[in-house]
């Protein structure tokens, strides 16, 4: 019987299907992915990735990312250049306790109340939003400065001491923006599929 798609006849294929398990098997022990603009809808191959550190999932067509909530030990997440127009609520965010690269430019967000739900992430030290329709309301950055009190960098410079606190008027270089506080977080990337997986396996015999 055909199952309406050849992905879908291949992994109800017997033989197929044994051979997926193994791949979601594999999948476990990735540690780092890149997926750089492939065209792809979907972050669902990213679900068995537990032990995932750092993704990456540029310039594709991505609209949800709920796939890897599972993902709890990523530091690096970049997601730069999709169709993401919404993030996932507080609770999403608060169990990527160890996610400090987030980099979210050049997609869809709009309001700037649901981009605070990243104030939830406990040690974002570092967020790119520019090049998204939000990143241009007036109090943008100092709204997310005072929101996520982890984050030291935003967008291409890092967050002045003027920017914390208000009405403290500091010398130029101490100024938000100035070009001391310069920095290039987001480097260009080459199109190119990679993943690395590790796996550990203890000694018992003595």
């Amino acid at each position: 019987m055909f199952h309406g798609t050849i992905t879908q006849e291949l992994i109800n294929h017997v033989e197929w299907s044994h051979y997926n398990e193994n791949i979601i098997e594999d999948q476990k022990d990735f540690v780092y992915v890149k997926y750089n603009g492939l065209h792809l809808k979907s972050m669902e191959n990213l679900q068995s990735c537990i032990s995932l550190r750092v993704c990456i999932f540029s310039n594709n067509f991505i609209t949800d990312i709920h796939p890897i909530q599972n993902c709890v030990k990523l530091i690096k997440l970049d997601l730069h250049g999709n169709q993401i127009k919404y993030l996932p609520d507080r609770t999403f965010w608060s169990g990527l306790k160890n996610l400090k690269l987030l980099y979210l430019h050049d997609n869809g967000f709009v309001k700037l109340k649901n981009v605070c739900v990243l104030s939830a992430c406990p040690n974002l030290t570092a967020l790119t939003m520019f090049d998204c329709p939000v990143s241009l309301q007036k109090g943008y950055r100092h709204v997310l400065v005072n929101s996520i009190w982890s984050l030291k960098a935003l967008d291409r410079h890092v967050i002045s001491d003027e920017e914390i606190i208000q009405n403290w008027h500091l010398p130029e270089r101490f100024k938000a923006y100035n070009h001391r506080l310069f920095l290039n977080i987001c480097p260009a990337l080459v199109k190119v599929i990679c993943f690395i997986g590790v796996s550990f396996k203890t000694n018992l015999s003595k």
